[in-house]
C-alpha cells in the first residue's frame, strides 16, 4: 500500500526529531487503517441491530393488532401483569396488557377476558400520555370483539384523530364501519390505510372488504399474498383459515379442507380452521369426521355459532336429541358472552327464527337493526319476519341484504335462499326460482338443513312457463323474471321448511362465484 508523503513542514519553529517521527507514524497508521476499512464489507464495518426476541415480536404484533400465538399471548400477559403490579403508573404496560386480553378473549371465545381488558385499557387512559394511543385503539378492538360497532366507531375515530398517520387504528375502524353498514366509509378508510401501510396485515384486511364487495378473485389473491408474507406461524395460520372460508363459500369444500389443514399444521391453536374443517367435511358427506371436528373445537373454543352449526348437523342426521343438547349449550354460552359485554342478538335471533320463537327473533333483530344496520342483520331480520308470517316487510330486508348499493355486493348462498323462500311465500314464483337456483349455484353445500329444502322448493316450483319475452315494465324490480313472476305455481307451503329450518353454518357468511 502506498502511504501519502508528509507535506512540507510549514515555516516557523522547527519541531524536534521525536515529534516529527510521531507525526509520521500517526499519518501512516491512519492510512493503513483507512485502507483496511475500505476493504471490509459494509456489514462488517457497521453491524446490523440484533433481531428482536420473541417477547419483543409479541409486543409489536399485539400493539399492531396482528394475530399472535396463544403461548406467546399467555407469556406476554404474565409478564405485563407482573410489571403493572410493581409499576402501577406504567400506562404503556396497562395498554398493552389490555390489548393482549382482547386478543386472548377473541382467540379463545372466553368473554371473561373482556371486562379485564376494559379495566386495563381505561387504567392506561388515566395514567397520562404514555400508552394512550394504544389504549384507545385497544378500546376500539374490544368494542369490535364484543360486537358493539357504535362504540368501536367512536374509539376508532378518536384514535385516527389523535394520530392520523398511525396505521394501526384503521383496521379497527374498518370493522366498525362494516358492522354499521357504512360502506362508503369502508371504501374511504381502506384507501387511507393502503396509502399509509402495505404488508400482510393490510392485505388480509383488504381481502375482507373485497369479499364483501363480491370481488372473490381479488380477495383470494390478497389472502394468498398475506399468508406468503406473514411473519409468524399464528399470523400465517389466520390468513390460511380465511382462505379456507372463501373456498368453502364458493362451493369448493376440497380446496377449503386443504387450506384449513395447512392452517392447523402451521398453528394447532387456529380454532377457526378446526370449525372450518367441520363445515367442509359436512359438505363432503364425511359426517363422523365432521362431528369429531366440531366436538373438538367446542371443547377448545366454545362459541355459540359453532354450537349452532353442530346442532344443525345433528338435526340433518336425524339426531334430534343430540341437536337439542347443542342448542342448550348455545343458550348457555350466549348468556356467558352477554355477561362479558358481548352482543349476542344476531346469533340468538337466527337461532330463534329457525329453532325457537320467531316472534322473539323479530324483537331481538329489530333492536339489533337499530344499533347495527349491517348486511348480516338485514338478512337475519328479513328471515325472522318471514318465519313470523310478515312476508311483505321481510322482502324489504331480504332485498336490502343483496343490494349492492347498501353493501350487499357479496353473493351469498344463504341470503339468496332466504330471499327465494320469502318470494315463494308471496307467490312471486319467477324471482323465487331464480334466487333459489342462485343459492345452489353459489354454494351447493351452504347448509345441511337448507340445501335439501332449497332443492325440494325448486322441484315444487317446476320449470318456468314457456311464454314470449317480457314486456318492459317501468320500475320493475326483477325485469329478467317479470314474465314468470305472475305465472301459475304451487302454493308455497308445499316445501316451506317451517319445522326444520336452519342457518348457514359459516361464520363468514357468503361467497361469490
Amino acid at each position: 500500500m502506498v502511504i501519502a508523503q508528509l507535506p512540507p513542514a510549514p515555516s516557523g519553529p522547527r519541531r524536534s526529531p521525536v515529534v516529527r517521527r510521531l507525526l509520521a507514524g500517526a499519518v501512516a497508521a491512519g492510512a493503513v487503517l483507512g485502507g483496511v476499512l475500505v476493504l471490509l464489507p459494509a456489514d462488517r464495518a457497521k453491524p446490523p441491530p440484533p433481531a428482536p426476541g420473541p417477547m419483543a415480536r409479541t409486543v409489536r404484533a399485539v400493539g399492531a393488532g396482528v394475530p399472535v400465538g396463544l403461548p406467546d399471548l399467555a407469556a406476554l400477559i404474565g409478564e405485563r401483569e407482573a410489571r403493572v403490579r410493581t409499576r402501577p403508573g406504567d400506562g404503556r404496560s396497562w395498554a398493552l396488557l389490555g390489548a393482549a386480553y382482547v386478543e386472548q378473549g377473541r382467540r379463545t371465545a372466553a368473554p371473561a377476558f373482556y371486562p379485564k381488558a376494559e379495566t386495563a385499557l381505561r387504567t392506561a387512559l388515566g395514567t397520562g400520555a404514555a400508552g394512550k394511543g394504544t389504549a384507545v385503539e385497544g378500546l376500539a378492538a374490544l368494542a369490535n370483539a364484543r360486537g358493539d360497532f357504535r362504540a368501536a366507531r367512536k374509539w376508532g375515530e378518536e384514535a385516527v384523530a389523535r394520530a392520523p398517520k398511525r396505521w394501526t387504528a384503521y383496521p379497527q375502524l374498518l370493522e366498525a364501519y362494516e358492522g354499521l353498514g357504512d360502506h362508503k366509509a369502508v371504501r374511504r378508510t381502506l384507501d387511507r390505510l393502503q396509502e399509509l401501510r402495505s404488508g400482510p396485515a393490510v392485505m388480509a384486511r383488504a381481502a375482507q372488504v373485497y369479499r364483501d364487495r363480491g370481488w372473490r378473485e381479488d380477495a383470494a389473491a390478497a389472502l394468498a399474498d398475506a399468508a406468503a408474507g406473514a411473519r409468524t406461524p399464528a399470523e400465517r395460520a389466520a390468513y390460511l383459515s380465511r382462505a379456507g372460508d372463501l373456498a368453502w363459500e364458493r362451493g369448493e369444500p376440497e380446496e377449503a379442507l386443504l387450506r384449513y389443514g395447512a392452517a392447523l399444521r402451521t398453528d394447532p391453536d387456529e380454532y377457526t380452521a378446526l370449525a372450518g374443517q367441520g363445515r367442509a367435511l359436512t359438505s363432503l358427506h364425511r359426517a363422523s369426521e365432521a362431528l369429531q371436528a366440531y366436538r373438538t373445537v367446542l371443547e377448545r373454543r366454545p362459541s355459540p355459532r359453532y354450537a349452532l352449526e353442530l346442532g344443525e348437523l345433528y338435526e340433518s342426521l336425524g339426531l334430534g336429541g343430540a341437536a337439542r343438547v347443542q342448542y342448550d349449550l348455545l343458550r348457555e354460552r350466549a348468556r356467558e358472552e352477554a355477561a362479558g359485554g358481548v352482543d349476542v342478538e344476531l346469533v340468538l335471533g337466527l337461532f330463534e327464527a329457525d329453532h325457537g320463537d320467531a316472534r322473539s327473533a323479530v324483537r331481538r333483530l329489530r333492536g339489533e337493526w337499530e344499533r347495527h344496520p349491517g348486511v348480516a342483520v338485514a338478512d337475519a331480520l328479513g328471515w325472522a319476519l318471514h318465519r313470523a308470517g310478515q312476508d311483505e316487510e321481510a322482502l324489504k330486508f331480504a332485498t336490502r341484504a343483496m343490494d349492492a348499493e347498501h353493501g350487499g355486493g357479496v353473493r351469498s348462498a344463504l341470503y339468496a335462499y332466504h330471499r327465494g323462500e320469502i318470494e315463494r311465500s308471496l307467490k312471486r314464483y319467477g324471482p323465487a326460482r331464480r334466487h333459489l337456483q342462485e343459492a345452489l349455484r353459489v354454494n351447493p353445500y351452504f347448509s345441511p338443513l337448507l340445501v335439501p329444502a332449497a332443492e325440494e322448493a325448486l322441484k315444487a316450483l317446476g320449470e318456468p312457463a314457456a311464454v314470449g319475452p317480457p314486456e318492459e315494465s317501468e320500475g320493475a324490480e326483477d325485469t329478467e323474471s317479470s314474465e314468470d313472476a305472475a305465472e301459475p305455481g304451487p302454493e308455497p307451503s308445499a316445501a316451506r321448511p317451517t319445522d326444520r329450518g336452519g342457518v348457514s353454518p359459516a361464520p363468514v357468511r357468503s361467497g361469490s362465484r
